[in-house]
């Protein structure tokens, strides 16, 4: 840990950012009842950004929890997104010549990789069909109903925010794999245990897009607390003045983290803020 001597010397926070899955979210992928109770009591008079690598389409869901909407940061920093008014604010997107240039590279280096990508549409609610596509192979290791499967031609003609690498033998080692073979070209990363390899647009990720909403209100970095659980959440978790891990984090996110509290079957995330929002 990076490490504060005591949480007494950190002062009220003037942002709240939080990862959702394995941090907001309770096990069975629900707010609880006194994790909304006091973020609902943060928004009376502090901003609260989500900071999810989930697309906008799977926020509504986590608004509809916590009982509050406002902007969140969505596909590991690549889309902004105001769950108020279902609308998306700004995307950063991989261009199809990047995509088809990583797919190719990945397929010749490690044979078995399979592709996904998510698309940005300008509402979370627009046709899902449009937003995350799939080769056969990838949706056959990762099942998902919001896939929808399309030939590999189809799969790079548009531009993406988001391309996941799945491979059929592999799962542990691919993160390190993936990276050796693209270097610094991609922004890469992964938000669960045994799922998707994640790559954005470079210089993309959870730290990127929270620092644009945080200009956006005018709050600096060291003013803004941050929780987070896995990988993914490094960056976001490096950028705030105070980092928080969950209890049940990725070692990695424990090693950098300012503070380790509960894990998020214990409301670990309320757990903090009640200092300041009791």
């Amino acid at each position: 840990m990076r490490g504060l001597a005591s949480m007494s010397r950190v002062n009220k926070p003037a942002l709240v950012a939080s990862d959702v899955d394995g941090t907001l979210l309770d096990p069975s992928v629900q707010v609880s009842e006194r994790t909304a109770r006091t973020v609902r009591a943060v928004v009376d008079d502090t901003p609260f950004v989500l900071v999810t690598g989930r697309p906008p389409r799977w926020v509504p869901q986590i608004v509809d929890g916590l009982g509050v909407a406002g902007i969140a940061v969505c596909s590991n920093g690549a889309v902004l997104y105001d769950a108020e008014s279902d609308r998306v604010l700004h995307r950063t997107e991989m261009e199809p010549e990047q995509l088809r240039d990583a797919a190719r590279e990945l397929r010749e280096a490690l044979p078995g990789c399979t592709f996904a990508v998510e698309r940005s549409t300008g509402r979370a609610r627009d046709d899902v069909a449009e937003q995350f596509l799939a080769e056969a192979g990838f949706h056959r290791v990762w099942p998902n109903r919001d896939i929808r499967v399309v030939e590999r031609s189809e799969l790079f003609d548009r531009p993406a925010v988001k391309l996941m690498v799945l491979h059929e033998d592999r799962s542990t080692d691919l993160v390190p794999a993936v990276e050796e073979v693209l270097g610094p070209r991609l922004c890469l990363t992964c938000s669960m245990g045994g799922g998707p390899v994640e790559l954005s647009a470079p210089g993309v990720d959870k730290g990127s897009g929270l620092a644009a909403v945080a200009e956006k209100l005018g709050v600096p970095p060291d003013e803004v607390i941050g929780f987070g659980d896995m990988p993914n959440d490094i960056p976001m978790l490096d950028w705030v003045g105070h980092g928080v891990a969950m209890r049940n984090a990725h070692p990695g996110v424990l090693e950098i983290a300012d503070e380790v509290t509960g894990c998020n079957g214990q409301d670990g995330v309320a757990q903090v803020l009640e200092r300041w929002w009791p």
